[in-house]
């Protein structure tokens, strides 16, 4: 190789370099990294999956509930920065840009005998720990300019809806919502300036708990979803939306912003049509069919018998065109119209456009 030459292969490979770098450092977006907490709407690769979750982008199991991308995902790479690795004490991944402490099956109150079964370990006070113990070998300047997420409380209101239904939730989950705000003084405590609090979503729509929760057919609305579940769940949203804005006179520095993920989804789930899908209700990766195609007892991507056959939970062939994706969590599709709303501002209280923080990058 001539000297010529040599000097230009280095000279590429230095810009290679330094592209990467721009494209991932603070230079282009306010924030240098992004940490998260939450349950498997948010989890990155905490526990492995099975196929076919991951299929649609990652054309495997990426340790993701969906079958590719989540919203946190979209908004790292909107930020410019690369997916969020799950967070290990072990070590072993690359925490440059932040860290997701989100656990498949968290709750926000710890695991109880009525739960301990089928939640994690790591509830919301866990993640916590986990960062608090992080932030240690993290400089206070990136402790003072990341961005923060907070995207749990699904599994909590779950089990509120199913032992005591909607009319359970005033009695029950109001330590949840103050859980979640001391987890953002907490937060703020560590130097958080910038934390995003997203709320749970229309869970009345979700075909699992359409199959599963006892409601009549004067419960369910011309989009398929029961009225009397999501006005559960929007009580326990307005108790989350008003501890933080508590919270907001006292961190009064802060940019404390609630997200509204349920107005968002429930948006998709009353008109599909208008965001290009073509199913509500029914499920991407289940099985039974019906208006719901779900079934408890085989679950996406796992085989099981009804009525005599041998049935599997597979995915469909056009998951673009779904909102549910195994009944309980979202499609990638629809994941990605959320982000969009979310970086616009337009479901955030108040607004909070990201725009004038990053130069966002696109996210197709």
């Amino acid at each position: 190789m001539s000297s010529v030459t040599f000097q230009q292969y280095v000279c590429v490979v230095l810009m290679l370099i330094i592209g990467v770098f721009v494209r991932y450092n603070d230079a282009s977006c306010s924030f240098q990294a992004i940490f998260n907490f939450g349950d498997s709407n948010s989890d990155t690769g905490s526990m492995p999956m099975s196929s076919p979750n991951g299929n649609t982008y990652f054309q495997k199991p990426a340790g993701r509930s969906s079958d590719g991308r989540l919203i946190i995902d979209f908004l790292a790479q909107a930020l410019g920065f690369p997916f969020l690795n799950a967070y290990s004490e072990s070590g072993g991944s690359d925490y440059t840009h932040g860290a997701n402490f989100a656990s498949q099956g968290a709750t926000v109150k710890p695991p109880d005998s009525s739960n301990k079964d089928w939640v994690s370990q790591y509830y919301l006070a866990i993640q916590l720990n986990r960062m608090k113990t992080f932030a240690t070998s993290v400089s206070k300047d990136v402790l003072g300019n990341s961005l923060y997420v907070i995207y749990i409380g699904q599994n909590d209101v779950t089990g509120v809806l199913g032992s005591a239904g909607p009319g359970g939730v005033k009695q029950n989950l109001p330590q949840v919502a103050n859980d979640i705000v001391n987890t953002v003084k907490e937060l703020y405590g560590l130097g958080g300036r910038t934390i995003m609090v997203l709320n749970t979503g229309p869970m009345g729509c979700y075909p699992a708990f359409l199959v599963q929760y006892p409601h009549s057919d004067s419960d369910v609305d011309k989009s398929g979803c029961m009225t009397s579940y999501n006005n559960g769940v929007s009580e326990f949203n307005q108790m989350l939306k008003d501890a933080l804005f508590g919270a907001k006179q006292q961190l009064s520095d802060a940019n404390l912003v609630y997200v509204d993920i349920y107005s968002a989804l429930l948006d998709i789930f009353q008109n599909p049509s208008s965001h290009g899908m073509k199913y509500s209700t029914t499920t991407c990766c289940g099985a039974g069919g019906g208006s719901n195609n779900f079934n408890p007892q085989i679950m996406c991507g796992h085989s099981g018998t009804i009525n005599g056959s041998s049935v599997t939970a597979s995915a469909c062939e056009d998951p673009y065109d779904y909102i549910s994706w195994d009944g309980v969590h979202t499609t990638e599709a629809a994941n990605k119209i959320v982000t969009n709303a979310i970086i616009s501002g337009y479901y955030t209280d108040p607004a909070f456009d990201l725009h004038k923080y990053c130069d966002i990058q696109p996210i197709g």
